[in-house]
């Protein structure tokens, strides 16, 4: 199946042609301004090193997205995710977090209505 044309990057003023949202460059800056100015402060809190040390340490005992094993896919973890959210009671324990891949990471937050579905 042929892919769809490049188009420029949303960004003002970037002639880059690229096939997300995005060039690389400014998909990185939108990042850091969504992180910065419109994420939930609460939330912010409850990410940092102690997170990152749980996510890696996770990530690398399950290497493979837990999503697509069920399909019997085998698809590299991207993202480690909580089943229930931080803001709903969740926690850092191993029995609510589970490895995906970015497509699956993507579209459970769709059913969720986080960040785009608002």
């Amino acid at each position: 199946m042929p892919k769809k044309p490049k188009h420029p990057c949303g960004f003002p003023g970037c002639p880059n042609l690229t096939e997300t949202r995005f060039c690389p460059e400014h998909t990185k800056e939108m990042n850091k301004q969504y992180e910065k100015y419109y994420r939930n402060w609460s939330s912010k809190q409850k990410y940092g090193r102690h997170w990152k040390r749980i996510r890696d340490r996770y990530a690398s005992e399950h290497p493979w997205c837990e999503e697509c094993l069920k399909e019997g896919r085998y698809t590299p973890v991207e993202h480690v995710h909580h089943r229930v959210p931080l803001r709903q009671g969740g926690s850092h324990d191993e029995s609510n977090l589970e490895s995906v891949c970015k497509s699956c990471h993507s579209r459970i937050h769709a059913k969720l209505g986080d960040r785009f579905g608002k």
